[in-house]
């Protein structure tokens, strides 16, 4: 498996890598995110990687607020073709499994995944013992909940301490494993089990989220329902712009990798950004 340890980082100047997002659901939140076919898969990965991804987030389950769980042999059914047509296509690419199964996880790595995208922080005890066994990286994401009910009635008392802890049992669980920190990175988990105002709070953190310094920083906050509490866009095809604005905080607050529906866009975002600072 390749190094791809430096491309957990963020670029010089603090421009986050990109992370296209690729859903083989059929209930996605985002509608013009969803993909029905292996040809549309390849075709849009590719895209995505024409436009500036670095990394193609490949799942199979929806964990929208409100969906049910998908059976793993579906989950398996949806992925593991995409997974490999993509490697075949796409040799170069960074393909990450968005799983909270180890059994997924395992054969998805095992077709030619590179990393695992784990949205309950290792909530599978095998998902330790799979990430250790292919010594890939592993992005573990805070979530109160489970996704039929998160959304309900989150509560938290310092809620970037909580999630901090949180995702510091996990990554210590990882390390004890052998999994080295440069390779976890972390993910506060927006609009998973959190209300409007603790969302803000957590991006405003920024790094202070990280349970380890080694460890990389991702947000995940492309066209989600905070900004339809936030700005009135009920609609998710009317989200690119508060997207993007709290893209171009993601700049400052330390983010390495940022997952995105719409690449071309933030491509472009941080290339502007980045000409204006001289670099």
């Amino acid at each position: 498996m390749a190094d791809w340890r430096p491309m957990l980082n963020r670029r010089n100047g603090g421009i986050p890598r990109i992370m296209g997002v690729l859903n083989l659901t059929p209930d996605s939140f985002h509608a013009d995110s969803r993909v029905a076919s292996l040809e549309e898969a390849v075709r849009r990965a590719s895209d995505m990687v024409r436009n500036g991804a670095e990394l193609i987030d490949v799942g199979g389950e929806s964990t929208r607020p409100g969906a049910a769980p998908v059976d793993p042999s579906e989950e398996v059914r949806r992925a593991i073709p995409v997974v490999e047509a993509i490697r075949s296509a796409l040799p170069s690419a960074c393909i990450s499994i968005d799983t909270r199964r180890a059994g997924v996880a395992r054969a998805a790595l095992d077709a030619g995944a590179d990393m695992v995208n784990d949205v309950s922080a290792l909530s599978d005890p095998e998902m330790v013992d799979v990430v250790s066994e292919h010594g890939c990286p592993v992005c573990i994401m805070h979530m109160q909940g489970l996704p039929e009910s998160m959304q309900d009635d989150p509560g938290y008392g310092d809620v970037v301490a909580e999630v901090r802890e949180v995702l510091g049992n996990a990554a210590r669980s990882l390390f004890d494993a052998g999994v080295e920190p440069g390779m976890v990175i972390a993910d506060p988990g927006i609009g998973f089990g959190k209300s409007l105002e603790q969302n803000l709070v957590l991006l405003a953190a920024g790094r202070e989220v990280v349970p380890d310094h080694r460890m990389a920083l991702m947000w995940g906050v492309s066209r989600k329902t905070m900004f339809h509490h936030l700005l009135g866009r009920e609609d998710t095809r009317e989200r690119l712009a508060g997207t993007l604005g709290v893209a171009a905080k993601a700049v400052g607050r330390g983010v390495d990798i940022i997952r995105v529906h719409d690449v071309a866009e933030h491509a472009d975002l941080f290339a502007a950004m980045s000409a204006l600072e001289g670099g």
